[in-house]
Protein backbone atom coordinates (compact mmCIF):
# COMPACT_ATOMS: atom_id res chain seq x y z
CA UNK A 1 0.00 0.00 0.00
CA UNK A 2 2.07 2.93 -1.42
CA UNK A 3 2.09 5.65 -3.91
CA UNK A 4 -1.84 6.23 -3.24
CA UNK A 5 -3.94 9.30 -2.80
CA UNK A 6 -6.99 8.50 -1.10
CA UNK A 7 -10.14 10.35 -0.98
CA UNK A 8 -12.09 10.13 2.55
CA UNK A 9 -11.50 10.90 6.74
CA UNK A 10 -8.22 10.28 7.77
CA UNK A 11 -9.16 8.60 10.84
CA UNK A 12 -10.92 6.03 9.15
CA UNK A 13 -7.98 5.38 7.01
CA UNK A 14 -4.84 5.33 8.89
CA UNK A 15 -5.83 2.34 11.03
CA UNK A 16 -6.02 0.43 7.53
CA UNK A 17 -2.33 1.67 6.60
CA UNK A 18 0.33 -1.19 6.74
CA UNK A 19 4.12 -1.02 6.64
CA UNK A 20 6.46 1.19 8.60
CA UNK A 21 5.08 4.55 8.12
CA UNK A 22 5.74 8.10 9.68
CA UNK A 23 3.12 11.47 9.46
CA UNK A 24 4.05 14.17 7.81
CA UNK A 25 1.96 17.07 7.35
CA UNK A 26 0.80 20.71 7.69
CA UNK A 27 -3.12 19.86 9.87
CA UNK A 28 -5.85 22.47 9.52
CA UNK A 29 -4.40 24.99 11.99
CA UNK A 30 -8.26 25.98 13.80
CA UNK A 31 -7.42 29.88 12.84
CA UNK A 32 -10.61 30.28 10.62
CA UNK A 33 -8.97 29.42 6.47
CA UNK A 34 -12.09 29.19 4.42
CA UNK A 35 -11.51 25.48 2.72
CA UNK A 36 -13.92 24.15 0.66
CA UNK A 37 -16.37 22.39 3.46
CA UNK A 38 -14.08 21.83 6.16
CA UNK A 39 -14.63 24.52 9.46
CA UNK A 40 -11.62 25.94 10.31
CA UNK A 41 -12.74 26.84 13.83
CA UNK A 42 -13.54 24.10 16.57
CA UNK A 43 -13.00 24.61 20.28
CA UNK A 44 -9.73 24.30 21.06
CA UNK A 45 -10.11 21.06 23.22
CA UNK A 46 -12.02 19.41 20.55
CA UNK A 47 -9.20 20.62 18.25
CA UNK A 48 -6.33 19.36 19.98
CA UNK A 49 -8.26 15.87 21.44
CA UNK A 50 -9.21 15.17 17.45
CA UNK A 51 -5.22 16.10 16.43
CA UNK A 52 -4.00 13.50 18.98
CA UNK A 53 -6.14 10.87 17.97
CA UNK A 54 -4.92 11.20 14.05
CA UNK A 55 -1.51 10.82 15.38
CA UNK A 56 -1.79 8.35 17.95
CA UNK A 57 -0.98 6.15 14.94
CA UNK A 58 2.35 6.58 14.10
CA UNK A 59 5.66 9.06 14.57
CA UNK A 60 4.95 12.38 13.10
CA UNK A 61 6.22 15.67 11.92
CA UNK A 62 3.42 18.45 12.83
CA UNK A 63 3.81 22.13 10.54
CA UNK A 64 2.42 24.35 12.96
CA UNK A 65 2.64 27.98 14.82
CA UNK A 66 4.92 27.41 17.86
CA UNK A 67 1.88 28.19 20.24
CA UNK A 68 -0.05 25.52 18.49
CA UNK A 69 2.95 23.34 18.82
CA UNK A 70 3.32 23.25 22.53
CA UNK A 71 -0.47 22.88 23.45
CA UNK A 72 0.04 20.28 21.00
CA UNK A 73 3.04 18.11 22.54
CA UNK A 74 0.75 18.92 25.86
CA UNK A 75 -2.32 16.92 24.64
CA UNK A 76 -0.34 14.42 23.43
CA UNK A 77 2.21 13.95 26.47
CA UNK A 78 5.34 13.82 24.05
CA UNK A 79 8.24 16.24 23.79
CA UNK A 80 9.62 16.42 20.33
CA UNK A 81 13.03 15.23 19.59
CA UNK A 82 13.79 18.29 17.40
CA UNK A 83 12.02 21.74 16.54
CA UNK A 84 12.90 23.57 13.38
CA UNK A 85 12.02 27.05 12.65
CA UNK A 86 10.80 27.76 9.11
CA UNK A 87 10.97 31.81 8.80
CA UNK A 88 9.03 33.94 5.50
CA UNK A 89 8.22 36.97 4.84
CA UNK A 90 4.51 38.11 5.15
CA UNK A 91 2.76 41.04 5.60
CA UNK A 92 1.10 38.96 9.23
CA UNK A 93 1.41 39.23 12.34
CA UNK A 94 3.12 35.60 12.65
CA UNK A 95 6.46 35.62 10.51
CA UNK A 96 7.31 31.50 11.36
CA UNK A 97 6.21 28.00 11.78
CA UNK A 98 7.94 25.14 13.54
CA UNK A 99 8.53 21.63 12.48
CA UNK A 100 8.44 19.50 15.17
CA UNK A 101 9.63 15.95 14.95
CA UNK A 102 7.69 13.44 17.18
CA UNK A 103 8.88 10.16 18.10
CA UNK A 104 11.41 10.07 15.00
CA UNK A 105 15.33 11.73 14.68
CA UNK A 106 15.77 13.87 12.17
CA UNK A 107 19.13 13.03 10.75
CA UNK A 108 20.35 16.43 9.73
CA UNK A 109 23.67 15.06 7.94
CA UNK A 110 21.15 13.97 4.76
CA UNK A 111 20.30 17.49 4.20
CA UNK A 112 23.33 19.94 3.34
CA UNK A 113 23.57 23.77 2.62
CA UNK A 114 25.98 26.73 1.69
CA UNK A 115 28.46 27.53 5.03
CA UNK A 116 26.93 30.92 6.98
CA UNK A 117 30.30 32.39 7.02
CA UNK A 118 32.45 31.54 3.70
CA UNK A 119 34.54 34.41 4.88
CA UNK A 120 36.42 32.37 7.45
CA UNK A 121 39.82 30.62 6.33
CA UNK A 122 38.53 27.47 7.71
CA UNK A 123 35.75 27.34 6.08
CA UNK A 124 36.80 29.16 2.81
CA UNK A 125 38.86 26.02 2.75
CA UNK A 126 36.19 23.63 3.02
CA UNK A 127 34.56 25.48 0.17
CA UNK A 128 37.02 25.25 -1.85
CA UNK A 129 37.41 22.12 -1.17
CA UNK A 130 33.44 21.66 -2.08
CA UNK A 131 31.88 20.75 0.85
CA UNK A 132 29.16 21.79 2.31
CA UNK A 133 27.61 22.51 5.82
CA UNK A 134 25.28 19.87 7.44
CA UNK A 135 21.63 21.00 7.43
CA UNK A 136 20.97 23.46 10.28
CA UNK A 137 17.31 24.07 12.31
CA UNK A 138 16.11 27.67 10.24
CA UNK A 139 14.99 27.32 7.24
CA UNK A 140 14.11 30.62 5.84
CA UNK A 141 12.14 29.78 2.35
CA UNK A 142 9.09 31.78 0.92
CA UNK A 143 5.69 30.51 1.59
CA UNK A 144 3.98 29.71 -2.10
CA UNK A 145 1.40 32.95 -2.11
CA UNK A 146 4.89 35.06 -2.55
CA UNK A 147 6.92 33.28 -5.09
CA UNK A 148 5.32 30.25 -6.51
CA UNK A 149 4.23 29.47 -10.26
CA UNK A 150 2.53 26.61 -8.76
CA UNK A 151 0.07 27.86 -7.13
CA UNK A 152 -2.97 26.18 -6.84
CA UNK A 153 -6.61 26.81 -5.61
CA UNK A 154 -5.61 25.39 -2.29
CA UNK A 155 -5.82 28.11 0.44
CA UNK A 156 -2.66 26.68 2.49
CA UNK A 157 -0.51 25.39 -0.16
CA UNK A 158 2.77 24.01 1.06
CA UNK A 159 6.51 25.23 -0.37
CA UNK A 160 7.79 21.79 -2.07
CA UNK A 161 11.20 22.42 -0.50
CA UNK A 162 9.70 22.70 2.90
CA UNK A 163 8.72 19.45 2.50
CA UNK A 164 11.33 17.87 0.67
CA UNK A 165 13.68 19.23 3.55
CA UNK A 166 11.64 17.22 6.17
CA UNK A 167 11.10 14.08 4.17
CA UNK A 168 15.01 14.19 3.82
CA UNK A 169 15.50 13.68 7.45
CA UNK A 170 13.61 10.73 7.57
CA UNK A 171 15.17 7.07 6.64
CA UNK A 172 14.22 5.93 3.98
CA UNK A 173 12.45 2.91 4.44
CA UNK A 174 9.74 5.05 5.71
CA UNK A 175 6.28 5.20 4.68
CA UNK A 176 5.43 8.94 4.29
CA UNK A 177 1.84 9.56 4.89
CA UNK A 178 -0.02 13.00 5.14
CA UNK A 179 -3.55 12.49 6.36
CA UNK A 180 -4.54 16.33 5.56
CA UNK A 181 -2.79 16.42 1.83
CA UNK A 182 -4.29 19.47 0.67
CA UNK A 183 -3.13 19.99 -2.55
CA UNK A 184 -0.87 17.46 -2.65
CA UNK A 185 2.88 19.05 -1.70
CA UNK A 186 4.04 16.04 0.21
CA UNK A 187 3.36 13.77 -2.59
CA UNK A 188 5.28 15.92 -5.02
CA UNK A 189 7.88 15.90 -2.75
CA UNK A 190 8.15 12.17 -2.15
CA UNK A 191 7.73 11.39 -6.07
CA UNK A 192 10.77 14.13 -6.49
CA UNK A 193 12.97 12.13 -3.90
CA UNK A 194 11.68 9.09 -5.06
CA UNK A 195 10.06 7.99 -1.66
CA UNK A 196 6.95 6.09 -1.08
CA UNK A 197 3.78 8.14 0.03
CA UNK A 198 0.32 8.23 1.46
CA UNK A 199 -1.90 11.09 0.81
CA UNK A 200 -5.51 11.19 2.13
CA UNK A 201 -7.61 14.09 1.28
CA UNK A 202 -11.04 14.56 2.31
CA UNK A 203 -11.89 17.29 0.12
CA UNK A 204 -13.31 15.96 -3.52
CA UNK A 205 -11.88 19.18 -4.90
CA UNK A 206 -8.88 19.27 -3.54
CA UNK A 207 -8.03 15.68 -4.39
CA UNK A 208 -9.02 16.69 -8.33
CA UNK A 209 -5.52 19.07 -7.63
CA UNK A 210 -3.60 16.30 -6.30
CA UNK A 211 -4.60 14.36 -9.27
CA UNK A 212 -3.55 17.40 -11.74
CA UNK A 213 0.13 17.00 -9.73
CA UNK A 214 0.70 13.76 -9.31
CA UNK A 215 -1.37 12.07 -12.88
CA UNK A 216 1.09 9.17 -13.09
CA UNK A 217 1.03 7.75 -9.61
CA UNK A 218 -2.15 8.18 -8.61
CA UNK A 219 -3.20 4.73 -7.94
CA UNK A 220 -6.37 4.99 -5.17
CA UNK A 221 -7.80 8.14 -6.09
Amino acid sequence: MKNQVIQGDCLEILPTIKGDFVIVTDPPFNIGYHYENYHDKMDEDEYYSWLTKVFGFAPFVCIHYPEQLYKLSWAVEEIPERVVSWVYNSNTAKQHRDIAFFGIKPDFRKLTQPYKNPTDKRIAKRISEGKTARGYDWWNINQVKNVSTDKTNHPCQMPVEIMENIIKLIPEDKIIVDPFAGSGTTGVACKNLNRNYILIEKEPEYVEIIKKRLPPLLKGA
